[in-house]
């Protein structure tokens, strides 16, 4: 396979992607109108947020104001005259008893272990998504604590120890003064939450070239063809110890192949015509969010998941940031200038 197939590869897995979070959440909204309020009510008290705009002030970067594109429809504008940009983070949290039998560890340790910033343009239609290697050092800022304390600065921390240092806050602070990008929105999804999602689907299907052996992330898998339950599929996306090298690209390999199984198998199963079954499905994917306040609410993610479905497929653009090897640390990163910037000023 070449470059340009896996990169359209990317780019269909994507669109389906968008459509099922479109069908989800269109799907929400009919089951809402049989069961009543009170479907809203118990889907939106599952969502967990955190209100970044007041605990980081007005000491970030302008918010500018962009004319939508001629031709673009009232429906297909998410925030009208506005290009809107959302951190998505991974996060291996322990807290709670459920995401601590899941991810082992301390109690109260948690990383970023994916992040990426989803760019929307004006009118939303076409976006743009930048992964951040979890290894890449940067100038982490002081960063506010729910406590009321501070997170000092530190020159050339590894990303993501910013929300290990500080949460969702430190996050976005950290992520913004390494862009110069504001970020407007914020989603995080969790070990137990994610394995949750599996389970509400029955499961996903994988087929694996070589046997898996990962006493660190749980995972004993043969070669062949699996159907793996929530826990399993979990120890897959986790797993890093059990591949040649233990190398951290083997690893997004494989990361890659599960959400391209769990795309397959929510685009196979009927939702709407089992309320239960998308009850169970829209329950998970909100019992594993943590939001910023403007996307707290069904109505708020339901507006969001909809303005997706303007995005082609040739639309949606992937890359990582470039970075190179650190020259103080050979297992680290940096951003590879000028080319980083250029990036992140593309986004502005």
């Amino acid at each position: 396979m070449t470059a340009d197939d896996e990169q359209t590869g990317e780019r269909r897995s994507r669109r389906r992607l968008l459509k099922v979070v479109g069908g989800v959440t269109a799907g929400v909204v009919v089951l809402g109108g049989v069961a009543g309020g009170w479907v809203y009510w118990k889907l939106d008290a599952n969502i967990t947020s955190v209100d970044i705009n007041s605990a980081l002030g007005d000491n970030r970067p302008a918010k500018p104001v962009v004319t939508p594109s001629a031709g673009a429809s009232a429906a297909s504008v998410p925030l009208p005259g506005e290009a809107v940009n959302i951190l998505v983070l991974g996060s291996d949290s322990r807290s709670g008893a459920e995401n601590q039998r899941l991810g082992g560890g301390d109690s109260e340790g948690a990383r970023s272990d994916t992040a990426m910033v989803f760019h929307i343009d004006a009118g939303g239609e076409s976006a743009q998504v930048v992964s951040i290697p979890r290894d890449t050092l940067v100038s982490r800022p002081a960063c506010p604590l729910p406590d009321g304390g501070q997170a000092p600065a530190w020159n050339g921390a590894m990303f993501n120890s910013a929300y290990a240092v500080g949460g969702p806050v430190c996050a976005v602070k950290t992520v913004e003064a390494m862009t110069g990008v504001r970020m407007d929105h914020y989603l995080e999804i969790d070990f137990a939450g994610f394995a949750e999602l599996i389970d509400a689907v029955g499961g996903v299907t994988v087929t694996l070239d070589q046997a898996i052996e990962d006493k660190k992330s749980r995972l004993s898998l043969d070669a062949g063809t699996h159907l793996l339950d929530g826990e399993q599929a979990l120890a897959l996306a986790r797993t890093r110890y059990g591949l040649p090298g233990g190398s951290d690209l083997a690893r997004i390999e494989l990361q890659q192949q599960l959400i391209k199984a769990l795309i397959t198998r929510i685009t196979d199963i009927s939702l709407l015509s089992d309320p239960v079954e998308l009850y169970d499905v829209a329950t998970a994917v909100t019992d594993s969010l943590t939001t910023d306040t403007g996307l707290d609410s069904l109505t708020e993610l339901v507006d969001l998941g909809q303005s997706l479905r303007a995005l082609s497929a040739d639309s949606v653009k992937t890359v990582t940031l470039p970075v190179v090897r650190a020259p103080s640390d050979p297992n680290r990163v940096v951003a590879d200038e000028p080319e980083a910037r250029e990036l992140w000023e593309s986004l502005r």
